[in-house]
């Protein structure tokens, strides 16, 4: 197997702690993501392992613009000044696609394993497509993830179905009451499902919000603090 990393070279004011990167991995098929990952200032000189926000815009963010992922999310957060410790990862989704399960399981894996992680505190967010794709990544793999955090994200009966395997991990799920892109009945009812299945999730409705319902929760110092919070218990007794 062999992965090809290409830098994008982007003004330094902008991206100055992000890696850009596209990889490139032959699996059962062609594995190919352009992405950036973000590291704290104190990266370097710091040399213990670091948690790892992985962050899935939304479809108005697909293509092949890199400058795009900073436009919502943990990435516009630390470039507004903000500190976050840890390290952020940001895919983007080609145009006319998408979230491909296959293709996030293995750049998170491949970030894991390259750079010092500490993979007991990895966390899951996304906004709109990304909720979605936060639900069935989380679903499809939920040993990975310490906490999950969807936003205005669509369902669908599967994820239902599937709500037990998430019942005892971490999630906080926003929506705007407003929303008439990706109606709030869709956070209604995974919610409901996840307590149903002995779960206990968060749930934060923004009465006067639409569908951009992401806007608070990236910016909230308090949402962060929540999610870096969380440590993945299993492994932590071990």
């Amino acid at each position: 197997m062999k992965i090809k990393i290409i830098f994008f070279l982007l003004p330094l004011f902008i991206f100055a702690q992000n890696d850009q990167k596209t990889l490139n991995k032959n699996i059962l098929k062609n594995i190919s993501v352009d992405y950036i990952l973000h590291f704290p200032d104190n990266y370097k000189k710091e040399k213990h392992d670091w948690p790892l926000i992985v962050f899935l815009h939304g479809s108005g963010e697909r293509g092949n613009d890199l400058s795009k992922l900073s436009i919502h999310g943990p990435l516009k957060y630390v470039e507004n000044g903000n500190k976050l410790d840890a390290v952020i990862l940001a895919p983007q989704c080609p145009e006319k696609q998408v979230w491909d399960i296959d293709v996030l399981t293995t750049l998170i894996k491949e970030v894991v394993l390259k750079h010092r992680i500490n993979f007991t505190r990895v966390y899951l967010t996304g906004l709109s497509m990304g909720g979605y794709g936060t639900w069935e990544l989380a679903i499809e793999h939920p040993e990975m993830f310490a906490a999950v955090a969807p936003i205005c994200g669509r369902i669908n009966y599967t994820f239902i179905e599937n709500a037990s395997k998430l019942k005892d991990k971490p999630i906080w799920v926003f929506h705007g009451a407003k929303d008439v892109v990706v109606p709030i009945t869709n956070s209604e009812k995974m919610v409901k499902a996840l307590k149903n299945a002995g779960g206990n999730p968060k749930f934060t409705i923004f009465p006067e919000a639409g569908h951009n319902s992401w806007s608070k929760p990236y910016s909230d110092p308090e949402f962060y603090a929540w999610l870096l919070s969380q440590e993945q218990e299993l492994i932590k007794k071990h």
